[in-house]
């Protein structure tokens, strides 16, 4: 996973937000356009954003990044 560094703008996106996450909402804590996928580096814009963990405080790309995000955590178990 690459990890850039939080409100790096990328062309023609926009800057990355910075969000809190609940369980069914979240909140903008820093303006932006996107949100990476923690999973998978992919820049997810928020008009899309719809999985994400609010124990983890992080946003997926799809389904298949929550499940390879819960697969790594019991492998790490």
């Amino acid at each position: 996973m690459i990890k850039m560094p939080a409100g790096l703008g990328m062309p023609g996106l926009g800057n990355e937000a910075v969000l809190e996450y609940s369980d069914s909402d979240y909140r903008i804590l820093r303006q932006g356009t996107f949100v990476r996928c923690s999973v998978t580096g992919q820049t997810i814009p928020l008009q899309d954003l719809k999985y994400w963990s609010a124990e983890r405080q992080e946003a997926y790309a799809g389904p298949e990044a929550i499940l390879q995000r819960l697969r790594t955590e019991s492998i790490a178990r």
